[in-house]
């Protein structure tokens, strides 16, 4: 008889109202693969993104999909020609579905490629800079928070190549890559503004915003130039889109940079600046990122920031909690298992 497990599932594209708990078949490893109890997982925009349909030419799904892409857990099976991984291993990391592989052809480093971590095992390629050990002074819990949000991080700072002392303007500072990118910023020793309502203000300043701009209550650019009238060197977009994200150049000194990860992408000629630096940044894990996320973790710079918390059983309401609702840092699903 099949081993059967618990997941988070949808038959279709659509909205999160297309996903559904049941049972299904438990993903066996094949060659250069590890299977994986998870532990936690986090929910993360692009899940529902790709779950929409927006992507389906260039990553289309296959249905009955698994949502979730970050992940910790442990090691249970591992596959032929697998040297780096072994059960037992306490791990963590990332995965694409297995439907997205197109998707993991547009990266420079590939991803590894997963059944989906919304369940309570998944099956990834092991030999991938996406998965790491679990230290074992890092919890599962916070482990699983890191991936999407600290790679995102990682890369916005590396092509932003910021120095100390530069004013960096973080645009939607208080979800999950903002969780990550504003602490990253101050310990690279960056005056960083963050955008954020009174409710989150400590939230951000803890995280090592210098100053707050609430951007409910008026023009947030406007405000930002008021306050440094030549301008600032750099503005990480992580909510704008649109006209509105082509407005924000302004705020921005000659020679500066936008780096932007909200969809759709923006066309740098729309800027019509050619002082203006303006690149799209997607998560890269390259060796030892992980790694390094990790010990941030530990030393504190990286803060658990975790706004709730779910059941599997309630994994299709988290995500609708994910459109529906404010958000600081993540969300995570705990997964029991019944041995």
């Amino acid at each position: 008889m099949t081993e059967t497990m618990k997941a988070v599932v949808a038959e279709d594209y659509g909205a999160p109202e297309v996903l559904t708990v049941k049972d299904g078949p438990i993903p066996r490893p094949g060659a250069g693969q590890i299977q994986v109890r998870v532990t936690a997982t986090a929910l993360n925009p692009a899940d529902l993104r790709t779950l929409s349909g927006v992507l389906r030419e260039m990553a289309p799904l296959e249905f009955p999909h698994i949502p979730g892409i970050d992940f910790a857990g442990t090691v249970t099976q591992i596959g032929e020609e697998v040297t780096r991984f072994a059960v037992g291993d306490q791990v963590f990391g990332l995965g694409l579905p297995r439907a997205t592989a197109a998707m993991a052809t547009l990266l420079s480093s590939p991803p590894s490629l997963t059944t989906g971590t919304m369940a309570e095992y998944a099956v990834f390629d092991a030999d991938t800079p996406g998965l790491a050990l679990r230290p074992a002074d890092l919890d599962a819990e916070h482990a699983a928070t890191l991936a999407i949000s600290g790679l995102t991080s990682l890369s916005l700072l590396r092509a932003g190549g910021f120095q100390p002392g530069e004013t960096v303007l973080v645009i939607g500072a208080t979800g999950g890559v903002g969780s990550t990118a504003v602490p990253l910023l101050a310990a690279a020793k960056t005056h960083v503004i963050a955008t954020a309502t009174p409710a989150d203000e400590q939230y951000v300043r803890d995280l090592g915003a210098n100053e707050v701009i609430d951007h409910h209550a008026g023009d947030a650019i406007t405000e930002t130039l008021r306050r440094h009238p030549t301008g600032i060197d750099a503005i990480i977009n992580l909510a704008l889109a649109g006209n509105d994200l082509i407005d924000a150049g302004r705020a921005i000194r000659p020679g500066g940079r936008l780096l932007n990860i909200a969809y759709p992408s923006p066309d740098p000629g729309a800027f019509a600046r050619d002082d203006l630096t303006v690149e799209t940044i997607f998560a890269v894990a390259r060796p030892g990122d992980l790694e390094e996320l990790a010990a941030r973790a530990i030393d504190g710079t990286l803060p658990a920031a975790i706004s709730h918390r779910y059941r599997l059983d309630d994994g299709a309401h988290a995500y609708q909690d994910l459109v529906d609702k404010h958000t600081r840092g993540k969300l995570i699903v705990l997964i029991d298992h019944k041995t």
